[in-house]
């Protein structure tokens, strides 16, 4: 039997996790630099000013996917993809990848990695075939699939206001190309990738008790409503917020003796964006910028797009894709073509190191909890040969729609 010294030391050990001590450590950094002046405080205002509307969506969305899971929502997706594959495991793959995909532009590159992961894995499960290609498949997806809408990813919340006056259409007007480069063709390598699985039948599994129907179809309504209006022109927090406030009040009135706990927030992401975001702009503000234009070029020919998404791909694979975005945005600063760009390179770019998003982190938790063994070198090795295909592409697509400027 183990004293109460012993256990209190224990349970402090598991909550001091190296991923927590990391984000502590990066709040406590960028809460220094505020302090001691090190970043200015007319920048430190004009920091919140431009990110703040942009974390606030980021705590709506979640808690709106999150609550839309517990309702039961993504267990009833998944029954209906299991029926609709009508027991041919590539018409499952096929559905499978139209869910990663509609899910990473309209509710965020996050939510795939976190909500829609473990759906797909436990109906791959469930139906008695592997899970390692729907696994592959949803974080994959999760980042080429994310450059369509501003809300599709943080980086294109940062952008939008630059590239398009925040307006969705101009956005989608910029990018629709290479967006699309960003879902075909990792589809496609993909499905070549594990043709040898994607063969054969499966058992549909049973179908998911639904815990409360009312709860699932207030969540069902909510988001069916709020899809259209993310993408309606409106600053996305505010339709954001007003679904997640809905939600919570479904659940207080369903729920009354489950109250609601504050872990739906997504603090550590939080933490670590705002810590980045503070530390980068106090190195922009000391002459970072200057540095990373001269080495990042200049122009708008098919050649100088190349190298700007390609140096966003190696940062972001680097240090990760946000700060990555963060540093390399002062050398595309006035050109939508070119922040399109450094967009292809810091959203499509993230598929070969386990740290390049944090999305990528994400889903790996999610996976690892599933009891699935991701083997690194082998999701290295094909990562690396589906950004060396998959970018040119995509900078290639970006380059004549734009008017193949030089």
């Amino acid at each position: 039997m183990r004293a109460e010294g012993e256990t209190g030391e224990s349970d402090r050990r598991r909550w001091l996790t190296p991923g927590r001590a990391f984000v502590g450590l990066l709040v406590v950094v960028a809460a220094g630099l505020i302090v001691t002046g090190i970043l200015p405080p007319s920048s430190a205002e004009s920091l919140a000013e431009r990110v703040g509307p942009v974390l606030g969506f980021v705590v709506a969305i979640t808690m709106v996917t999150e609550l839309a899971a517990d309702a039961g929502l993504f267990d009833v997706l998944s029954d209906r993809l299991a029926a609709w594959g009508r027991r041919r495991v590539w018409m499952l793959w096929l559905f499978v990848l139209v869910l990663a995909t509609v899910s990473t532009i309209f509710l965020s590159l996050d939510t795939t990695a976190v909500l829609v992961t473990p759906v797909v894995v436990l109906l791959a499960l469930n139906a008695g075939i592997s899970p390692i290609p729907f696994a592959i498949a949803t974080v994959w997806l999760a980042n080429t699939a994310s450059l369509l809408l501003p809300i599709s990813n943080l980086t294109n919340l940062l952008a939008a206001t630059e590239m398009s006056g925040g307006s969705p259409a101009g956005f989608v007007a910029v990018v629709w190309a290479p967006a699309l480069v960003g879902v075909v063709v990792p589809a496609v390598l993909l499905s070549l990738l594990f043709r040898g699985r994607l063969r054969g039948s499966y058992e549909v599994p049973a179908p998911t008790e639904v815990r409360d129907r009312r709860l699932l179809v207030v969540a069902a309504i909510v988001v069916a409503v709020l899809l259209p209006l993310l993408v309606s022109g409106l600053p996305v927090w505010i339709p954001a917020t007003a679904g997640a406030t809905a939600l919570v009040v479904a659940f207080v009135a369903r729920r009354r003796f489950e109250p609601l706990t504050w872990r739906m927030v997504p603090w550590s992401p939080l933490a670590i964006a705002a810590g980045l975001f503070v530390i980068v702009d106090a190195a922009q503000a000391h002459g970072l910028s200057t540095l990373v234009t001269a080495v990042a070029g200049s122009g708008t020919s098919f050649g100088s797009l190349l190298q700007l998404t390609g140096l966003g791909m190696l940062s972001a694979n680097g240090i990760n894709n946000l700060p990555a975005y963060l540093v390399l945005e002062p050398a595309a600063a006035g050109s939508s073509v070119r922040l399109a760009a450094l967009l292809i390179g810091v959203n499509l770019g993230p598929l070969i190191t386990p740290w390049a998003s944090l999305a990528t982190l994400l889903w790996h938790q999610r996976v690892t909890a599933l009891g699935v063994t991701v083997s690194w070198p082998r999701f290295i090795a094909v990562g690396a040969l589906a950004v060396v295909v998959t970018l040119p592409l995509a900078v290639l697509a970006l380059w004549l729609s734009a008017g193949a400027p030089q």
